[in-house]
């Protein structure tokens, strides 16, 4: 018989790029019970994006209930704990704290199967769809089997992002602003640094189209030791390491593009709908059947070849995969977004 609820506790303690291919399971979720509460639990640090998610209505920090779960939950209305990720800490404790539904995947952890009581069963690993539409696996308990198509999974995404006018007046001079994400802090493939320095140097060609460079602290040190050419460029603005993750969604959706390979802000760019493209190779599990950019604005890039000799088991930041993904791809759809933002679309 399908599971109703009332407070649903999703946790998904992992990445920013994870957490927002969960967010249209949320909103399926609120679909399937009017009136229900849904929390999300977290890391700080990605915290305040979720809560630029309408879907959610409350946010709970790891940190602040790591310590003590079963108190957490017993102090609370949850009653449903859905395990987006394995976590046997919550796991146990939900069982321990008798929350009512206790939904996680059988397949991946025996603990699921001792501590959840609704359980789902798939693997990851076989699976054809794509990451966002995986997570709806978990709506299983409550009747719904419908795992939505690829063009679907943008109409679950429902995002408030507030405006910033100190970025808007960075942004104001140039006609088209567009960030290039260019690391992926060891979360996917990466498009050759040369290549991102021969795409900026064309674009410098292009009156009005000023590059952004945006990253962590570390990404842009490694930055300033192996892409001198391209922070030299006059076009190119670095910006790596000075905004919280909140402001850099703020930062996404107030320009004009972005250009990443499989990181989180490339997740989180298609998601609020900026105009998105992700660069991948065809190799499993990093191509973009599982990890394509998924929005209303989003493309992206792959070479049709087969992977490069040994591509799954190499431990390198970029293979051959990638650079067979010309600038000159890429530079055709910078100049389509440009010529999209000139005509007013």
């Amino acid at each position: 018989m399908p599971i109703t609820s009332k407070h649903i506790l999703i946790s998904r303690t992992d990445n920013i790029g994870d957490i927002v291919l969960t967010l249209p399971m949320a909103a399926r979720l609120r679909q399937l019970n009017p009136g229900v509460k849904i929390s999300l639990l977290c890391r700080r640090y990605a915290a305040d994006v979720v809560r630029y998610c309408n879907d959610i209505d409350e946010v709970v920090e790891e940190e602040e209930v790591a310590d003590d779960l079963y108190g957490f939950l017993r102090g609370s209305d949850i009653d449903t704990v859905i395990l987006a990720q394995p976590n046997r800490e919550l796991a146990k404790a939900a069982f321990l704290a008798r929350v009512k539904h206790r939904i996680g995947n059988a397949r991946q952890k025996v603990y699921q199967l001792i501590y959840c009581n609704d359980r789902v069963r798939f693997s990851k690993g076989l699976s054809e769809n794509h990451e966002s539409q995986i997570n709806f696996e978990f709506l299983r308990p409550y009747g719904d089997n419908h795992i939505p198509n690829r063009q679907e999974i943008p109409d679950h995404y429902h995002f408030t992002v507030p405006h910033d006018a100190e970025i808007a007046a960075g942004f104001a001079p140039y006609r088209f602003n567009l960030i290039l994400h260019a690391k992926s802090n060891g979360h996917g493939r990466e498009w050759p640094v040369d290549y991102y320095i021969a795409l900026a140097h064309t674009l410098g060609q292009h009156p009005g189209v000023q590059i952004w460079l945006t990253g962590s602290a570390g990404e842009g040190e490694w930055l300033q030791q192996n892409a001198v050419a391209l922070l030299a460029l006059p076009n190119v603005i670095n910006t790596c390491g000075s905004m919280s993750l909140a402001r850099l969604t703020q930062f996404i959706a107030q320009a004009d593009g972005l250009i990443a390979s499989g990181t989180g802000p490339l997740h989180l760019s298609a998601a609020i709908g900026q105009r998105t493209l992700g660069l991948f190779p065809p190799t499993r599990p990093m191509h973009p059947g599982r990890w394509a950019a998924l929005g209303k604005r989003a493309s992206n890039l792959c070479t049709d070849q087969a992977p490069c000799t040994g591509c799954e088991k190499l431990r390198i930041m970029t293979c051959d995969c990638m650079r067979k993904i010309t600038p000159d791809q890429v530079l055709a759809v910078v100049a389509r977004w440009v010529e999209e933002k000139k005509a007013g679309a």
